[in-house]
């Protein structure tokens, strides 16, 4: 377990990906081969699969905040329309996801045959 929050975890998640994004620009040390790309692949494909969980959480997470009375909005437009949007949005980025994780899986096993060749 973590005793970190779960805004600061996705926090690192983002900047964890800026990172990999600045490593990635150029071959350099550590990606320079097939299988450096092949095992980033894999791991983004890991990444993507889980995704779905901590967005259905998060939509489970504001929905019981609305249903104990929790929740108010700063618009004018109604409590539960904005609750609505939010559950929506949260499904479609699953669906999202999920996709994500389909096509970085296919990618990952195209990647599987090609090797270094001197």
């Amino acid at each position: 377990m973590t005793t970190k929050t779960p805004a600061e975890l996705s926090d690192a998640a983002a900047e964890a990906i800026r990172g990999l994004n600045h490593a990635t620009q150029a071959a350099k040390d550590g990606f320079e081969h097939p299988g450096d790309a092949y095992s980033v692949i894999g791991n983004l494909a890991t990444l993507a699969q889980r995704l779905p969980q901590a967005l259905d959480q998060i939509a489970q997470f504001v929905t019981r905040l609305e249903t104990e009375g929790h929740l108010r909005s700063d618009r004018e437009r109604n409590l539960a329309d904005e609750v609505a949007a939010v559950t929506a949005g949260l499904r479609m980025s699953t669906d999202d996801a999920e996709a994500l994780a389909d096509h970085l899986n296919a990618v990952h096993s195209a990647l599987s045959p090609l090797a270094w060749k001197d």
